[in-house]
């Protein structure tokens, strides 16, 4: 195990543990922070706020003005990819991402990696200003979708509660899908590197999209690229420390964990504690696991509940987070008797 860095979150990742877990919360910068609307509101569309460094640097460290978390995690999104490599990507109000979907062989050959970085500097300045801007015992959190997980935003052109299209794509026309995922593992992997070296700690690996998925296809659409994008990171930053989030991947978590070599695994809140404890503690840092609607609620229903997870991993390496990003509606004071709670106050 590697010295400790004084960045809490962060050896927590690498295997430390420690009395207080660290805490951050997914999606903390956000629409339920009213000092988040205004700056969204002053900019021409929800990239444009990703891709202006200044407003994406603010919009980051808003929710740790407010909070005591022990880490910002760079605000822009999982679809920049797409929009890197030169696929039509745009954000309607009220909608989300739509995507011109990826329907054949021309399709995919409009895409190119190598102007990704070049397309993403706007992106790695905000890491670079962050790491400025932040305190020296907080954690810089960077991220990417995973390949599955962004592949079924190009191919299905939105998102969908089943991904039937990019599934049906992937098993028809398999060796496009191949190259489409190729693709997505070469270009997300000079990404993360790229934001390592632009002072990111540690970076996650968002597979929100883990689920609907046999255990055949699991293997491989989620698990053998991922294995791939770890393996061209650790090729570079042998000791790079990994988040994984296989968001509805159940009983497949362990095996994940284990093909991965991820430092740490996201929980969703479905996952049961004790399976938890028993078959992913002893593998990594367990990050989650709270239901974002409970934050909602707030009050005894949401503490008895942070308890349950506090118990669940005490003494063992533990971030503790939710089960899935913050909701608009969440009132600020929920999110402050959250973290004081966490924090023993």
């Amino acid at each position: 195990m590697v010295q400790r860095t004084g960045k809490k979150l962060l050896d927590c990742v690498r295997g430390y543990v420690d009395d207080v877990p660290p805490m951050w919360i997914m999606r903390q910068a956000g629409r339920y922070l009213p000092e988040y609307r205004e700056v969204r509101a002053s900019t021409k569309g929800f990239l444009d706020l990703c891709y202006t460094p200044e407003k994406a640097i603010e919009v980051t460290l808003q929710p740790l003005r407010r909070f005591d978390l022990d880490a910002a995690i760079l605000f822009s999104d999982i679809l920049v990819i797409p929009d890197a490599l030169g696929q039509n990507v745009r954000f309607e109000q009220g909608e989300g991402p739509v995507l011109e979907p990826i329907e054949n062989a021309e399709d995919l050959a409009k895409l190119e990696v190598s102007k990704v970085l070049d397309h993403l500097n706007p992106v790695l300045e905000t890491v670079k200003g962050l790491r400025s801007s932040l305190d020296e015992n907080k954690t810089l959190i960077g991220f990417c979708g995973a390949p599955w997980t962004v592949a079924t935003y190009m191919l299905g052109g939105r998102g969908s509660p089943d991904q039937a299209k990019a599934r049906l794509f992937a098993l028809a026309e398999p060796e496009l899908f191949q190259q489409l995922m190729d693709m997505l593992v070469e270009a997300s992997a000079e990404y993360l590197l790229a934001q390592f070296d632009a002072g990111a700690d540690v970076v996650q690996i968002f597979e929100s999209w883990a689920l609907n998925l046999d255990e055949v296809n699991f293997q491989n659409f989620v698990v053998n690229p991922t294995v791939k994008l770890v393996e061209k990171i650790r090729a570079v930053r042998p000791d790079a420390p990994l988040i994984g989030f296989p968001r509805g991947a159940a009983a497949m978590v362990p095996g994940y964990i284990k093909a991965t070599g991820v430092n740490a695994v996201g929980l969703d809140y479905a996952m049961p504690l004790e399976f938890a404890r028993e078959h992913i503690s002893p593998l990594a840092t367990v990050q989650g696991n709270l239901d974002p609607l409970r934050l909602v609620s707030g009050g005894k229903q949401m503490l008895d509940r942070v308890d349950q997870i506090l118990e669940a991993f005490e003494g063992r390496p533990h971030i503790f987070n939710l089960g899935h990003g913050i909701v608009p509606q969440t009132p600020i004071a929920h999110v402050e008797a959250l973290v004081n709670h966490v924090k023993g106050r």
